[in-house]
């Protein structure tokens, strides 16, 4: 190998397993985004691209206990959520297949010429075609799910895009060994295996932005390296789509009715939330708000307890260490901030749970004293903010910015209407906050359904797009119109006799 070596690191013990790779140079990434764009071609087959899709799932889920296992000694996840997280990924890949295969995400829409309208319509046809090569930045919390064979691989490919990814330095001997397993999938299916390429280093991730033959991007990871991404996109001289999911508080409210409910069962399923993945999960939930009194203290106790209880857990990196216990030792020591189970180093190589607490009343005061409280802090501590009434709550949720998810633990009663709480009023003002709003359950977990939405107001994602679910898919697309075009001349897509059988939304006629 030549170039910079890209080592795998055991994050239990912080030592170099072996080196995977070698970091790509600016000439290396001009030469995979170049065979990508000439492997372009190749996917327009929408056949083709279905059996690819498919089989690279299943040559994922037939080196499972291989890819486990790779993924397990670099980021120690653990065997179970690694399983369940390939579960997820191959599903995925064969939910885009099954997307291809509807065909109703390209929007095909006809309009019958009819000249007595004002003014005249012509015969108009419209349906979405490929952007070309996309590039995938892979996160760090997910190895396979949100990098190399994850969501936005997976549908830039069922849109007919190529991709090269740009993995992550966490993972990489995981994200080799996943390419490879693509790129085999690829030429079984009668492509190149260029329409999936990977490379690797701090670099070749800007020179993938800048290339003139990229025309999208898609990142998951923190809002320092997205927002710098987005504005290279944008600095392009040739601007380019960048659908970036940056970084989420995912607020959860506790209704002073759903308190005195059920307080235990809140308090235990929140610290269950906040550590699943050593609190690594990108819609962890970072505020909650917890009404004052009795009740409140009741839900505040079982936290204490089931989080005092929890195990000191390893996190994906030692930077990654090093930023959760310099974070929330700042925030820890801010005039007003409790600590009743200390979050922080559980012991070489670990971290241990915990959350932080402070009235609503303080931090509405001094919003720029505590405005590290106001952003994610990756791991697995939260922030309990106390509140006195419904006005304060909604005071502290005026204060923050898009969000993924945000989550109402609210009553039977306020469940069952008519709604003399506010119920209703409270998930209106939580719905201008993120893209998924959940009522008595908690947001970790993104289903791949298509009513999916991954998303959220900014810095949540820097687009209106999801990154996961049906609708996925539309991110690497574009809108064309034909206008009067001759039949013979058309797409097949959008010719009269249908012969690809596609659904379409005819105007002024019956569907062909």
């Amino acid at each position: 190998m030549t170039g910079t070596p890209v080592w795998s690191v055991d994050p239990r013990t912080g030592k170099q397993r072996e080196q995977v790779a070698a970091e790509a140079t600016a000439r290396e990434v001009d030469r995979a985004v170049r065979a990508a764009h000439a492997a372009r071609g190749a996917l327009a087959d929408r056949t083709t691209r279905i059996a690819f899709l498919r089989a690279a799932a299943d040559l994922l889920d037939g080196s499972a206990a291989r890819v486990v296992e790779t993924a397990d000694a670099e980021t120690a996840l653990g065997p179970g959520r690694l399983t369940g997280e390939l579960a997820r990924t191959t599903y995925q890949l064969r939910a885009v297949a099954d997307a291809v295969a509807d065909g109703a995400y390209l929007d095909v829409r006809i309009d019958r010429a009819d000249p007595a309208l004002t003014p005249p319509r012509p015969e108009l046809r419209r349906y979405k075609v490929p952007l070309g090569v996309v590039a995938v930045y892979a996160a760090s919390n997910f190895p396979l799910a949100f990098s190399v064979p994850g969501g936005d691989t997976a549908s830039a490919l069922g849109a007919g895009c190529p991709v090269v990814v740009k993995a992550h330095p966490d993972h990489p001997a995981t994200s080799e060994l996943c390419a490879s397993l693509l790129r085999r999938a690829a030429a079984e299916s009668g492509l190149p295996a260029d329409v999936v390429s990977v490379v690797h280093g701090f670099d070749a991730g800007l020179e993938l932005i800048r290339h003139p033959l990229v025309t999208a991007a898609g990142f998951t990871g923190s809002i320092r390296g997205g927002r710098a991404l987005f504005d290279a996109a944008a600095a392009r001289p040739v601007p380019i789509p960048f659908h970036g999911e940056l970084g989420s508080l995912n607020p959860v409210v506790v209704t002073p009715a759903a308190a005195a409910e059920r307080a235990e069962e809140i308090g235990a399923g929140l610290a269950g939330s906040v550590t699943l993945g050593v609190g690594q999960f990108c819609v962890k939930p970072g505020l909650v708000l917890v009404p004052e009194g009795a009740d409140g203290d009741r839900l505040t106790g079982a936290l204490t307890k089931a989080l005092g209880e929890s195990g000191p857990g390893v996190l994906l990196d030692h930077r990654m260490r090093e930023n959760f216990i310099t974070g929330v030792g700042e925030r820890a020591v801010l005039p007003g901030v409790g600590a009743p189970v200390r979050p922080g180093s559980g012991g070489a190589h670990t971290v241990g749970a915990g959350y932080l607490t402070i009235a609503a009343r303080g931090l509405l005061d001094g919003p720029r004293t505590y405005g590290a409280l106001l952003e994610e802090c990756f791991g697995p501590v939260t922030v309990v903010v106390r509140y006195a009434d419904q006005g304060e709550a909604a005071d502290v949720l005026d204060l923050l910015p898009g969000n993924l998810t945000a989550t109402l633990q609210l009553s039977a009663a306020e469940c069952a209407g008519p709604d003399p709480t506010g119920a209703a009023e409270l998930i209106g003002q939580v719905t201008r906050l993120a893209g998924r709003v959940v009522v008595n359950g908690w947001p970790t977990g993104v289903a791949v359904a298509p009513a999916q939405h991954h998303g959220g107001p900014y810095p949540a994602a820097t687009s209106h797009s999801t990154s996961v679910g049906g609708t996925a898919i539309e991110r690497w697309l574009r809108p064309v119109a034909y206008q009067s075009v001759p039949d013979p001349l058309l797409p097949p897509e959008l010719r009269e006799a249908n012969p690809l059988g596609l659904p379409r939304l005819v105007t002024g006629g019956p569907a062909a």
